[in-house]
């Protein structure tokens, strides 16, 4: 588990790395040549406000520099943009300091991950936090780390749990004041999921959330016997946050296990739900749980993103969120109040949402069986983890929506530490005759659909809106495509060799917009042709 720092050259001149400040991480998007969190600020828009590419420019795109990274896994990361330096995890937990200009490779620092680490769906790392002169890293071994971000080097590693035990951490952290926040994956192993705060100087741990409420807490009784133990509940994608309120966002994975939902009789909290937790101290304000008793592997680890809008003919400070089952939601980010409930694509499991009680009106005979229910969404759900996008000129929300049903088969379900704990599997191939993708333009209140650009296949890529009018997105067959904001028109696309699923994000570099999305086993760096 030790790191492995590699000098590749020193930053190149006229790189000046300043201290990345609370207050500058707070007004993020008044600094828009920078990239200072995963979703781009603490809203989570992931919007860019450079607006040197338009649709009438679009065309003219072109790479303008590649760093080829040495990797078999998936290759997840959304780079940070700081000061002529961009900073990238590689899977399974390496981290890569690179010039902002031309890609040459500052730092490396590797970290040896033990061979026994189990994960669900690869050894992946999506990407950093930062705060003055440091990083912070969650790592596919369960650990917390501080590196120095001038050279690499580790400050301080602190152990989150047992890697043995099926825990590990795959998101990017959020910082948050003088706290770095992060939680662990790990849903498929029978983990008891947890959300926890670091102090980004000394390391010590400030507090933990428990994502699985136990006998005697708050949610407690959601769960029968002692199937909490087990519960799963995992934190796999970065939160977000409201300094006003002091409230962090984050959503939580699957029940454990997966497709039995009979060994775990309850609604199952905080699983497959939103938290809002007191950045301070942890302390969970309200929650709202989108699946309860989740049966089909549908985790909630969506975006969770901060919305002031209009809904119903009032002005709300919202939370919004399409999810991975199906529907899209919009809720009062103070208090959790339901505000609006609708599906954004085909979805079988539920009449709707009864707004009053906050809870789906389920459709019979959609639970898992011996002899598989075919069930709308597929069990990679609606959307999945990639990131979606707002845009506050053309007032869109943007996302990834996958198509399609899968079959969910109900099995045994025994726990063996370190072991997957299913209950269950599920089966596309019977059922992909109507499968497909598509970027869909909502409208943030309604959850109305404005456009849709249709592709090939259900896609795991994110979307960045810009201040340009251009949503970029990228595809299963290795497209990056470049669409008109206001109606989803085609205005660019080049393949780039591999797979896209990340999500990507805009920087600046000398004057120059800048787009960066990793494919395949690259990082792909892209702006106007001169």
């Amino acid at each position: 588990m030790i790191a492995r720092v590699v000098l590749w050259a020193l930053p190149v001149a006229g790189a000046v790395l300043g201290q990345v400040t609370e207050e500058r991480l707070r007004n993020a998007a008044s600094h828009p040549g920078d990239w200072l969190t995963y979703s781009g600020t603490y809203s989570a828009h992931r919007h860019s406000g450079l607006a040197q590419i338009t649709p009438d420019n679009a065309a003219r795109l072109e790479i303008k520099w590649i760093h080829q990274a040495r990797i078999v896994e998936k290759f997840q990361t959304t780079p940070l943009a700081v000061d002529g330096m961009l900073y990238i995890t590689l899977p399974p937990s390496d981290v890569v300091a690179l010039d902002v200009a031309t890609g040459a490779r500052i730092w490396e620092t590797r970290r040896r991950i033990p061979p026994m680490v189990q994960t669900c769906c690869g050894q992946v790392n999506r990407g950093l936090a930062i705060l003055g002169d440091r990083l912070f890293l969650a790592t596919a071994d369960a650990h917390a780390v501080a590196l120095d971000r001038r050279n690499g080097r580790v400050l301080w590693d602190v152990k989150m749990a047992d890697f043995e035990l099926g825990y590990s951490a795959t998101h990017a952290p959020l910082v948050v004041k003088d706290k770095v926040l992060m939680g662990v994956a790990g849903g498929e192993y029978g983990i008891r999921g947890f959300l926890d705060a670091y102090d980004v100087a000394t390391g010590r741990r400030a507090w933990r959330f428990y994502t699985v409420a136990a006998p005697g807490e708050p949610g407690g009784d959601s769960w029968q016997g002692e199937s909490w133990k087990t519960g799963g509940a995992p934190i796999w994608i970065t939160g977000s946050y409201d300094p006003d309120l002091n409230l962090t966002y984050w959503g939580t994975g699957n029940p454990g296990p997966d497709w039995n939902g009979d060994v775990r009789q309850g609604d199952n909290l905080f699983s497959a739900s939103v938290v809002a937790l007191d950045a301070d101290t942890g302390r969970r304000k309200w929650h709202y749980q989108f699946t309860p008793h989740d049966v089909h592997d549908w985790d909630a680890t969506q975006i969770m993103m901060l919305l002031d809008q209009t809904v119903a003919g009032q002005p709300r400070k919202t939370l919004v969120t399409a999810n991975r089952n199906g529907f899209y939601y919009v809720l009062d980010r103070a208090t959790g109040k339901l505000l609006h409930a609708t599906p954004y694509v085909r979805q079988t499991w539920a009449s709707g949402i009864d707004l009053a009680t906050g809870r789906p009106v389920r459709a019979p005979g959609t639970f898992p069986t011996a002899q598989g229910t075919r069930v709308y969404p597929q069990v990679a759900g609606g959307t999945n983890w990639n990131s979606p996008a707002y845009n506050p000129g053309t007032g869109l929300f943007y996302v990834s929506a996958r198509e399609g049903s899968s079959l969910y088969f109900q099995g045994e379900a025994l726990y063996k530490p370190g072991a997957r704990y299913q209950g269950g599997f599920f089966n596309n191939e019977r059922v992909m005759e109507d499968w497909y993708g598509a970027i869909r333009a909502l409208d943030p209140a309604t959850g109305t659909r404005r456009w849709e650009h249709r592709l090939l296949r259900p896609n795991m890529a994110g979307v960045l809106s810009t201040a340009g009018g251009v949503i970029f997105a990228g595809t299963e067959d290795g497209y990056f495509k470049a669409l008109n904001a206001t109606t989803g028109a085609e205005l660019w696309k080049l393949n780039l060799g591999g797979r896209v699923i990340a999500s990507p994000m805009s920087f600046e570099s000398g004057g120059a917009q800048r787009i960066a999305i990793a494919a395949g086993s690259s990082l792909v760096v892209l702006g106007l042709r001169e």
